[in-house]
């Protein structure tokens, strides 16, 4: 785990307002700003934050399905944004991705053999009895009947639709795995059952993982480091039991207060952090959180506040620190 795998340097996401007859653009969205961070082999990544917060568009620019506005990102030693076309093609069999919704993620029409076997059809061209065994040793691996290789998706649960989407996504032996809130769309048992599998899979494959959720508690529970991210800037970023235990941005406080437990016995007794997230189009000047900050000072609002090492690689950029 101290070799590194995925570095990312200054990387930035702007998305064009465009306007007027010749569609010139008129204003920026800062989706993703000056992100920076690196993954180890074999370690999970999770990445929090509310909605908007650019967490699905950073790792949309990662496996460069959105060409960046600025940003270096080096995968296993190559430059993901400089490689050729060949070289990406090849690099694609190492960075898959599950997502969100498993009951659109894969395609009706097709069965099961289908799903699985597509990323094997277009890399590697088996042969059609070896493609089956393939996909019955994914289906294995995933905690699924064999026989399930020709039916149809809707004849499964969601819990095990999103195994047939994790099955597809290893198909390749891939070195890097996103995941993008597996579990918010299906029901808690079932969220249960798939965190166990996902850390089961990482030990047995040595898998490296970026999890994507808005559950700190499943965070938490999955990840060795968290990067916490508001309106498209990382404000805290460092080891998952320094976050959890020893919070220092107000913003990591404010969500780590909203998680309610089992002495929770109404929402009103939940802390919820007030206000909306600012629009990204024209973000709060200095520190981006100064507008809901309950520790806010004069200052805030005009300088922006730079990372502060606490020690053991855990960073915030605050100006209490």
């Amino acid at each position: 785990m101290n070799e590194t795998l995925l570095q990312v340097s200054a990387l930035t996401k702007h998305f064009p307002i465009l306007a007027g007859f010749f569609s010139r653009p008129v204003a920026w969205v800062k989706a993703v700003d000056n992100v920076n961070f690196e993954v180890h082999r074999g370690e999970t990544l999770g990445i929090v934050g509310e909605s908007g917060c650019g967490k699905t568009t950073l790792v949309n620019v990662l496996l460069n399905l959105m060409k960046p506005t600025a940003g270096k990102v080096i995968f296993d030693s190559i430059d993901l944004y400089s490689c050729s076309k060949k070289e990406l093609r090849e690099l694609r069999q190492h960075l898959q991705i599950v997502f969100q919704d498993p009951f659109w993620s894969l395609n009706p029409r097709w069965l099961v053999k289908d799903i699985v076997a597509e990323p094997l059809n277009v890399h590697l061209k088996l042969k059609p009895d070896e493609t089956i065994k393939r996909v019955e040793e994914l289906l294995d691996m995933v905690g699924l009947p064999k026989d399930a290789v020709f039916k149809s998706p809707h004849e499964f649960s969601g819990g095990q639709r999103q195994r047939i989407a994790i099955a597809r996504a290893l198909a390749l032996n891939p070195k890097l795995l996103v995941l993008d809130e597996p579990t918010s769309a299906i029901d808690i048992f079932s969220q249960a059952q798939i965190l166990e599998l996902l850390k089961d899979l990482k030990e047995r494959l040595n898998l490296t993982y970026i999890l994507i959720s808005h559950d700190l508690s499943v965070v938490h529970h999955m990840s060795d480091k968290i990067m916490v991210m508001y309106l498209g800037e990382v404000v805290e970023y460092g080891a998952a039991d320094d976050i959890f235990n020893r919070p220092a941005h107000p913003y990591t406080k404010a969500l780590l207060n909203a998680i309610p437990d089992i002495n929770t016995e109404s929402l009103d007794e939940i802390n919820e952090l007030k206000g909306n997230v600012p629009s990204a189009v024209n973000p709060p000047a200095g520190c981006r959180f100064n507008t809901r900050c309950s520790e806010v000072m004069d200052f805030c609002a005009g300088k922006k506040p730079l990372a502060s090492d606490i020690g053991s690689g855990h960073t915030a950029s605050c100006h209490l620190l």
